[in-house]
């Protein structure tokens, strides 16, 4: 539900480019910021579902530390995912990633 919500609100990360670079090494770097961002994205959404967006970062960091521990993800990196599934904006990604 708070998936659905999060989707509705707010834009996922925007497709690839439609005209993609002719040098074959800036179009696969692309492809894979693209994925990455994706990716974040998608863990940004599952953290949501546990920590939800009314939380501060101080609250959200003391429910997100445990399941961020048992996936397999840097804390700080899941803060930036979800801040960036939050707005958005890639920018929010920079001091997590």
């Amino acid at each position: 539900m708070v998936r659905q919500a999060v989707r509705d609100v707010r834009t996922a990360p925007s497709p690839p480019s439609e005209n993609p670079s002719a040098d074959p090494e800036v179009a696969a770097g692309r492809q894979l910021a693209d994925d990455l961002v994706a990716r974040a994205h998608a863990i940004g959404e599952l953290l949501l579902e546990v920590a939800l967006a009314y939380l501060c970062g101080t609250e959200a960091t003391d429910i997100l530390s445990l399941l961020c521990a048992q996936i397999g993800e840097n804390l700080e990196h899941g803060l930036a995912a979800r801040r960036y599934a939050l707005s958005g904006d890639r920018r929010a990604l920079h001091n997590g990633l």
